[in-house]
């Protein structure tokens, strides 16, 4: 039974993605909404999503680095590294969680640091 349970919740997973509505804030926070090879927190982060290397690389997602400036691409190297990092999130599509860890890694939804950044994604949600 446990088992079965399982796996039930990791189909739910494996399918999830944040909605439309999440991708949009992310995307207006990040870069007011502006697309192409975006550069931010001193070279470091690129694209629309403004996705860092180490991002990138923990999403293990295939293709080049340099595609992150594509906002579709971004969004799929984003999923991934949700679905990673952050599947019960996911699942119940709680998007304040789900904003803190792309915005602060693995456990950013621990993190005072990122408090305001779910709050402000929450808000352009709805």
């Amino acid at each position: 039974m446990k088992s079965t349970l399982f796996l039930l919740a990791l189909c739910a997973t494996t399918h999830a993605a944040p909605p439309d509505s999440f991708w949009r804030a992310i995307h207006l926070v990040e870069t007011s909404g502006r697309t192409g090879p975006i550069l931010g927190d001193q070279g470091r982060s690129l694209g629309p999503l403004q996705i860092m290397r180490a991002f990138h690389a923990d999403s293990r997602v295939a293709g080049d680095y340099s595609r992150c400036a594509e906002l579709e691409y971004s969004k799929r190297v984003a999923t991934a590294y949700l679905k990673r990092w952050a599947p019960e999130a996911l699942a119940k599509g709680d998007v304040v969680t789900l904003a803190r860890v792309f915005n602060g890694g693995p456990r950013g939804h621990l993190k005072a640091a990122t408090k305001g950044y779910g709050a402000r994604v929450k808000a352009l949600t709805k």
